[in-house]
């Protein structure tokens, strides 16, 4: 092993502990409010064109190759009350690390204006066995990027 893949492996931990010091304003949902990833609730709704087209922009910079991924979108909040909201879901594509090709989970800090997306930052994507530390982190936000479709 060089010593420039050991780094690599740390990267999305490292990225996902930045992102949970991001979210310092937000709270978890409790256990009896229905949760972003709990299927269609009420309160949520289908990403409009433009809105995907601000998270796949954000996404891309992660992705090997962006006009091969093919997304699954999960439901979005219809009301985002404090202009921001952590958001997860799933991507197909290739990765700039080999072990992370193929379904990838993701979890990007949206900016909201007007109760829609306006900007993206990707605060963590990882793929293959590193897929749970993503799914993981979205559960603590109340989300499961596992019900994108």
């Amino acid at each position: 092993m060089t010593v420039m893949a050991r780094p690599c492996l740390f990267v999305p931990l490292a990225v996902g502990l930045a992102l949970s010091g991001c979210t310092a304003g937000q709270t978890p949902l409790a256990s009896s409010e229905a949760p972003a990833s709990a299927g269609v609730g009420i309160g949520q709704r289908d990403l409009t064109a433009e809105e995907k087209k601000v998270i796949m922009d954000a996404v891309a910079h992660s992705l090997r190759n962006p006009g091969s991924a093919k997304y699954q979108w999960a439901k979005f909040p219809a009301v985002v009350t404090d202009g921001s909201v952590n958001y997860c879901a799933t991507v197909d594509a290739q990765s700039p690390y080999a072990a992370y090709n193929g379904r990838q989970a993701y979890v990007v800090h949206a900016q909201a204006s007007g109760n829609r997306v306006s900007s993206a930052v990707v605060g963590l994507i990882a793929g293959g066995k590193d897929f749970a530390l993503v799914t993981n982190m979205c559960a603590k936000y109340g989300l499961d990027p596992r019900n994108a479709s």
